[in-house]
């Protein structure tokens, strides 16, 4: 079998990735309780005016409140199927905060057939908080199409990419569940043919990885 060196974008994919970044959320600690003023006392009735102005906090009701485990989330069959020749548990890839963003990879070299899976967790602290992520990753995205009964709302797009003839196809699918993120990436290459698997089969696969990472979340919820 002759030795054909990988395209620049798909080597540098190869090397570790940093992703997820960002920082964490400042979570409230519950409503406190503000001093009681005795009636008929002046010396306390400044205090009572202070409690009654200050801010109160509020603890928002979260469905999800950490990332499930990403390597476990994708059955070993589906990863043999989508990535073939891959080690089935995965790469973690290293997180700022491995509770609240989680994400794990799987990508191989069989003969001239390459492919790579991303699989990611993103935990928010409100459903409003994870739907306007949700749409802010949506005006980044041109094509696709929504995906029905996939969490609460999800979408899935391809994209065809050629460097140096080398033809590279990618479908990510991104889906909410009330206040989680899950993002599925998938892509593939023929380095014998220079062409990309068809749209049908990278969209089809990555939309197979996303219903069971989001089954894989829903089963972790509480």
């Amino acid at each position: 079998m002759r030795s054909l060196p990988l395209p620049l974008a798909l080597t540098a994919r190869l090397s570790p990735v940093v992703v997820l970044a960002a920082a964490g959320w400042a979570l409230s600690s519950g409503p406190f309780a503000a001093p009681q003023a005795a009636e008929h006392k002046p010396a306390e009735e400044k205090t009572e005016t202070q409690s009654a102005s200050a801010p109160s906090t509020s603890t928002v009701s979260k469905a999800y409140s950490a990332a499930p485990a990403p390597c476990g989330s994708v059955a070993k069959k589906t990863i043999q199927s989508l990535v073939p020749g891959a080690k089935t548990a995965g790469k973690e890839i290293p997180s700022t905060d491995s509770e609240l963003r989680r994400t794990c990879s799987w990508n191989a070299l069989k003969g001239y057939d390459y492919r790579w899976l991303d699989v990611s967790f993103e935990v928010m602290e409100s459903d409003d908080a994870a739907q306007k992520s949700y749409e802010a990753h949506l005006d980044k995205k041109s094509g696709g199409g929504a995906v029905p009964g996939l969490g609460d709302s999800a979408y899935s797009v391809v994209n065809l990419t050629t460097e140096d003839k080398q033809q590279t196809r990618e479908g990510v699918v991104i889906a909410r569940a009330s206040n989680a993120l899950v993002m599925i990436t998938y892509n593939g290459s023929d380095f014998e043919s220079k062409k990309a698997p068809s749209t049908d089969t990278i969209n089809k696969g990555a939309i197979k990885a996303a219903k069971e990472a989001v089954a894989a979340l829903e089963s972790d919820k509480g």
